[in-house]
């Protein structure tokens, strides 16, 4: 008995193929996910400097509980992103190591 294609079988194959495509569109870029509290300066100097794509993603963050919350992610290319951490990591150090 042959089985009759419906609205719904449709839809997920379409589901289907353009999250394919955008898995292939994401091949090789990577995240650097920007601490909360992290002052806006160090974020464009990352974006202007490094010329990376800002994005919200969400993520489980576990300070007291376990929540979902909206973070900014910077978006590139591994060696891109790696310099950018460095970057961070050192513009945070001076940040907090400020009088």
């Amino acid at each position: 008995m042959l089985k009759k294609l419906t609205l719904e079988d449709l839809k997920r194959s379409k589901d289907k193929q353009q999250a394919s495509d955008s898995s292939d569109i994401l091949e090789g870029l990577y995240d650097l996910i920007i601490p909360p509290g992290t002052p806006s300066y160090i974020i464009y100097d990352l974006v202007e400097e490094f010329d990376l794509e800002p994005l919200e993603r969400k993520i489980n963050v576990n300070i007291v509980e376990c929540e979902e919350r909206e973070v900014i992610v910077l978006r590139g290319k591994l060696e891109t992103v790696q310099e950018a951490e460095k970057y961070l990591h050192q513009e945070l150090n001076a940040y907090v190591n400020s009088d």
